[in-house]
């Protein structure tokens, strides 16, 4: 049996990364949650991401081309309580799967995981 997907939610509110870790825990998905520090050294073995954009410190779009300049190929999901055609804009243009905006529907979020990993191409083992 395949192992069930890690999603790790990116969100500097409490309230957010609990709330979506306990939607995600209840349909059968390993989560993992971060404020923006110290996400991107654990990423390697992450399914998709939920990113919001703006948080102190390092905010999503920072997140996003770090994960392009090291290639990495993670569905992305912006989760964002910002909205704006620029946002939208600059979140596709740096690879996100999805642009959603909060609160988000629980069915779509949980819609959007879905379609973005079964479009994942098969990972190929490393050694």
């Amino acid at each position: 049996m395949p192992h069930p997907p890690t999603i790790a939610v990116v969100d500097d509110e409490d309230d957010v990364r609990r709330g979506l870790q306990r939607l995600l825990h209840a349909s059968g998905m390993d989560v993992r949650t971060y404020d923006s520090d110290g996400f991107m050294a654990e990423i390697d073995d992450i399914d998709c991401v939920i990113l919001d954009l703006h948080m102190p410190g390092v905010g999503g779009f920072e997140i996003q081309e770090a994960m392009n300049a090291r290639g990495m190929t993670v569905p992305v999901i912006v989760l964002t309580g910002n909205d704006s055609p620029a946002n939208r804009a600059r979140s596709l243009a740096n690879g996100a799967g999805a642009y959603l905006c909060k609160p988000v529907d629980d069915d779509v979020l949980l819609r959007t995981i879905r379609r973005l990993l079964d479009d994942r191409p098969p990972k190929v083992a490393r050694g």
